[in-house]
Order: structure tokens, then C-alpha cells, then sequence
């Protein structure tokens, strides 16, 4: 039996270790964190997570999507808020097809558990990761003011955003890598159930109080609760930096996010409670080090949380990390250099979708511009859903590679931008010479 370390014991590294131990790998999970099921996970920077498809096929294969789904609440389309108090309902994709709303530790806590089921898996819980020696293999660890050292096989690192695994590649020579911070930050806030434990909004839907250069989300929870993020700039005219006192904090909710105070009345205490926090993206190559060491996740490709796919590519990297075990078997060189070959554009990609997603959410689902093309993108997908697919459904309701949904994307925007009579085709749907014209432009978008 192999052995195999993996150090991180979030989302991705306790998949990763599931995958690993039905193959019968002998897997050792360091977290430098307590056992998140022993201690309450500190309060304001979880952001819900929103598991698609990609996610649910990387559960399903572990034959855990079942009982993860009733850990989930289906959300079917976004309820656009105005400032004025109106609501606008977008769905999303087509009838039947939606995301869901689950919390990080809640699944994070099952997939330990899952794990921990299999005999040749073990974690090490406040288990520190200090440094890597890429010769040998050996992942210097610091626990209870002793220094150890694992030994295995292959180490995968699968710590997160600021990854010690990474940071030991970073003194290696020509190893690339940037990290880019979003003018936002954001905070979460809390939205209680009613007195008798019902939700206060539509429970089967993502909210978005969209306010052109920022925005409030919220995301339902199974107890009635949403979870509620404002993503603001850190600095500026409008921004954290100018939100100091409860008056201030008062009057920017009143001006902006006005029908939601009844909603939060404790919104004002949880401000100044909760911790501000910064949006990152990470870029790095390679992500494998001697042919034994392996970044995944977000260690390898941390991205902004606007397209709800860091945990879904996260899964993806398993999914498809494991695809290539049965491809290759004991190969681990090729294993690895097939991975990183084939994960690293699409990597790439999300991240850079995510950030356009961002622009969407808090600003074009208000745009008329915006939703009149939406309109017609459903008509031509609803007629032809093999050939044309928009863009939100190629990342979030399929598993067209992420790089290829960022081409098409790209594609379908030049396309459309070309075009001048968007308005009056989307007034005139039901049509037969509009429906013409649709089906001629699904055509000559397919040949492209």
C-alpha cells in the first residue's frame, strides 16, 4: 500500500483523501486547524457555497450526492432587488436546472467523516506544514512544539489560498505566480428566520441587491436563515473604509439596501462584529514539483467566489485527478504532468470568469441591454439546446472545460455586440421571421 500525504483538510483535500482511500492509498491529512466537529468555526467568513454540477458529479462518483443534497436548498434563478423595493426574477438556465446553496462546514464536516470511515485514512488535526523538501519528499511539520517529518510517496497540497505547499514551490527556480487582489472586500451578515422558523425571503433563490459598482448577496441556510454578503470597495468615496460609525454604516444601508433593515435588524451590530475580509485571485506554474508533489485546489488556483465554482472546480480537480489514476495507474509522473497540463488552462479560465461574473451580478442584471440579449440567448438555446448553449449554463450546468466555455463566451459577446436589433427580436418572439433569424445565427455561430 502506498503512501500518500495530504496537507489541508478542506473541502478538496478531504474529497481528495476519499478518492485516494477507495483506491486502497494509505493517506495522512495534516490540518494545522483544530477538528472544525470539535470547535465552533469562528463566525463571518464562510460565504456560502453554491455546489453545481461539476460538484455533484465528483459527490456521485463517491456516491455521496445523495446525502449531500439534503444538506442543500435548490436555488432556481436570482430575485433582483431594487433600490426602490422591486423584485425581478431571472431563472437560471432551463426548466429543472438550478444551484444550491449549502454550507461550507456542514459539508466539509461529512466529507471528514466519510473518510475517516476508510481504516487507511488518518488525520492529524493542529498538524502545521512549515516547509517541503522537494528531494526527498518530506513535509516538515510542526505539532505540539515538536518538529516531524512525513514520509510518502506523493504529497498533494491541498491548503488553500495560501497554500504552505505553495509557498515552499515559490524558492524553488522558475516557479511562476502571481496574486491579484480585487478592489472589494466583503462581509457577511445574518438575515434570522422568522418567529416561527420560516425564511423572511424567497427561499429558492440567490438574492442580489445589484448597485452598479457593488453589491449585497444573500443565500438561504436550512434553519430559515440567509446568509447575507456585501461585497464593497475596500477604499474609496463608497467603501468600507468610509463605513466607521453606526450612523454612517445606518445611512449607507438606508440609502442603498433600504428594504432589508426590517429584515437585519441586527445588521449594524454584526457590521462592526464581523471581520472584513479580502477577495484574492492566485495564478501559478507549475503546480507539480519532482513528480511527486501536486498542488490542487485552491492552493493551485484560488479565484473570486462570483461564479460559485471554487469549490466545484476544486471538486473537478479530483474528479479528473482521478480519472487519470485509472488511465495511468502507478504512473505518478505522468499522472501528475497530465493533470496540471490539463487543469491549468481551465484553471485559468475560471478565474477569469469569475471576475467577469462579478461585473454581472452587481451590475448588468439590472441592464435592460443585458436582459433583453438573455432573453434571446434562452429562445435560441430552447430551440436548439444542443447547438447553443449560453455561457452561465456551459460553466454551471454542464462539464464543457472551463477554458473552452471562456472561448464560446468570448465568442458569443463579440457575436452579439454586432448586432443593433436585439431589442426589437426580443420583442417579437413569438414570430416566425424572428425564430428565422435565431435559428441563422445558432447556425452561423456553430461554424465559427
Amino acid at each position: 500500500m502506498r503512501k500518500i500525504s495530504i496537507i489541508g483538510s478542506g473541502l478538496v483535500g478531504s474529497m481528495l483523501a476519499l478518492f485516494l482511500a477507495k483506491r486502497n492509498y494509505r493517506v495522512n491529512v495534516y490540518e494545522r486547524r483544530p477538528d472544525m466537529r470539535k470547535q465552533k468555526i469562528d463566525g463571518g467568513r464562510s460565504i456560502n457555497l453554491a455546489l453545481s454540477d461539476r460538484g455533484l458529479k465528483a459527490l456521485n462518483k463517491l456516491g455521496l450526492a445523495d446525502a449531500v443534497k439534503k444538506m442543500t436548498i435548490p436555488m432556481h434563478g436570482r430575485m433582483v432587488h431594487g433600490v426602490d423595493g422591486s423584485l425581478n426574477y431571472q431563472p437560471y438556465g432551463k426548466e429543472g436546472q438550478y444551484i444550491n446553496s449549502i454550507s461550507r462546514g456542514g459539508l466539509n464536516e461529512l466529507l471528514m467523516t466519510e473518510a475517516e470511515k476508510y481504516s487507511n485514512v488518518q488525520y492529524f488535526f493542529e498538524h502545521k506544514s512549515t516547509d517541503v523538501d522537494f528531494k526527498t519528499n518530506e513535509v516538515a511539520i510542526e505539532a505540539a512544539g515538536k518538529n516531524i517529518k512525513t514520509e510518502s510517496d506523493v504529497v498533494f497540497g491541498t491548503d488553500g489560498v495560501f497554500s504552505a505547499v505553495r509557498n515552499a514551490m515559490m524558492k524553488t527556480e522558475r516557479f511562476n505566480y502571481s496574486q491579484q487582489y480585487l478592489p472589494h472586500s466583503y462581509k457577511e451578515l445574518n438575515m434570522q428566520p422568522t418567529a416561527s422558523g420560516n425564511w423572511k425571503m424567497e427561499k429558492n433563490a440567490l438574492h442580489i441587491w445589484p448597485r452598479k459598482s457593488f453589491m449585497l448577496i444573500a443565500l438561504p441556510n436550512l434553519d430559515g436563515s440567509f446568509t447575507c454578503t456585501l461585497f464593497l470597495a475596500h477604499d474609496g468615496d463608497i467603501s468600507f473604509a468610509n463605513l466607521q460609525t453606526e450612523a454612517q454604516v445606518a445611512a449607507f444601508f438606508q440609502e442603498y439596501f433600504p428594504d432589508t433593515i426590517e429584515l437585519m435588524p441586527n445588521y449594524i451590530e454584526e457590521f462592526f462584529s464581523n471581520p472584513t475580509s479580502s477577495l484574492v485571485t492566485v495564478k501559478c506554474f507549475p503546480w507539480t514539483a519532482n513528480n511527486k508533489i501536486c498542488l490542487l485546489g485552491d492552493a493551485a488556483h484560488a479565484i473570486v467566489p462570483f461564479y460559485g465554482q471554487g469549490m466545484n472546480c476544486g471538486f473537478e480537480d479530483c474528479d479528473v485527478l482521478d480519472d487519470l489514476i485509472d488511465s495511468y495507474q502507478e504512473d505518478w509522473t505522468t499522472i501528475l504532468q497530465q493533470f496540471q497540463t490539463l487543469r491549468k488552462p481551465d484553471g485559468d479560465a475560471i478565474a477569469d470568469l469569475a471576475l467577469r461574473n462579478f461585473i454581472e451580478m452587481r451590475d448588468l442584471v439590472a441592464d435592460e441591454n443585458f436582459l433583453t440579449r438573455k432573453k434571446i440567448e434562452k429562445a435560441m438555446h430552447e430551440r436548439h439546446p444542443q447547438d447553443f448553449v449560453p455561457l452561465y449554463s456551459l460553466v454551471t450546468f454542464g462539464h464543457t472545460r472551463y477554458s473552452e466555455a471562456l472561448r464560446l463566451g468570448q465568442l458569443h459577446d463579440t457575436f452579439f455586440n454586432q448586432k443593433n436589433n436585439l431589442k426589437e427580436l426580443a420583442a417579437t418572439l413569438d414570430q416566425p421571421e424572428t425564430l428565422q433569424v435565431l435559428d441563422s445565427w445558432v447556425k452561423e455561430l456553430k461554424g465559427r
